[in-house]
């Protein structure tokens, strides 16, 4: 997968769970998600005690809570979304503070917030624990087709060169006096779009030609062999093993 690659979101770490093998931790995260998503809506207090399992992982981690707390900043859309669920749905109504809500609604709002938001939580503690390239060996070693594996790798790799071709491209417009104020520099900005696309199509293919002259036959070699110990397994299982009996009881209580 070539070299490794830090990301904002990634936060260095020598916890236990930074130890853990990549698939291990995908496999731990998806399985927890699936258990949430699976839990009924009624049951208020399992999402609290999901709350609480997702808190002990980020303690065991050592991620400070600012960290995390900035980086859910990213539900804000859903969030949006969920409140105006009482207002639009149909069904029984019922008075808030002087406002007429569907039941409905208020349900189907707290099922979006509870359960969007621990999935949100439960990604962004996967993504401050692991490196990409290190979820990318996960992902291959858990048998995801090799072709998805490569695009996703190309796309995290070359989002930043682009980004980076962005900023240097606006340093550029500013170094010549250009201020985007209105729709007269739309133009401009028109045309720089087009080209930074034939750039980064250029750059596309000449990256494809030096891998070919390589030998480049559409599979990356697989440089480290990453495996689990099956204690290692069991760590990363606590997390949806403990969500798995919170969310039988929720079904049964």
């Amino acid at each position: 997968m070539g070299a490794g690659h830090a990301h904002r979101l990634y936060r260095h770490g020598h916890s236990p769970v930074h130890a853990l093998p990549p698939h291990t931790k995908l496999a731990a995260v998806f399985c927890f998600v699936v258990v949430v998503v699976s839990t009924p809506r009624e049951a208020m207090w399992a999402f609290g005690l999901y709350a609480v399992l997702l808190g002990a992982v980020a303690y065991a981690s050592r991620v400070p809570p600012p960290f995390l707390l900035k980086r859910l900043l990213i539900e804000v859309p859903f969030v949006a979304f969920a409140v105006l669920m009482p207002f639009v749905a149909e069904g029984e109504r019922v008075d808030v503070l002087g406002m007429s809500l569907s039941v409905n609604g208020l349900w189907g709002a707290w099922n979006v917030l509870a359960k969007g938001t621990l999935g949100v939580a439960a990604s962004v503690l996967l993504a401050s624990t692991t490196e990409l390239r290190s979820l990318l060996l996960g992902l291959q070693r858990l048998k995801l087709p090799p072709l998805l594996v490569q695009i996703a790798s190309f796309m995290i790799r070359y989002g930043d060169v682009i980004t980076d071709e962005m900023r240097r491209m606006k340093i550029a417009r500013e170094s010549r006096g250009f201020e985007a104020r209105g729709v007269q520099q739309w133009g401009v900005l028109a045309k720089s779009a087009g080209a930074l696309f034939i750039r980064s199509y250029e750059r596309g293919e000449r990256v494809h030609l030096a891998m070919v002259s390589r030998g480049y036959a559409g599979s990356m070699p697989v440089i480290d062999e990453v495996t689990a110990s099956r204690a290692q397994w069991t760590y990363a299982f606590a997390l949806p093993g403990a969500a798995l009996v919170v969310c039988l009881l929720g079904w049964m209580l």
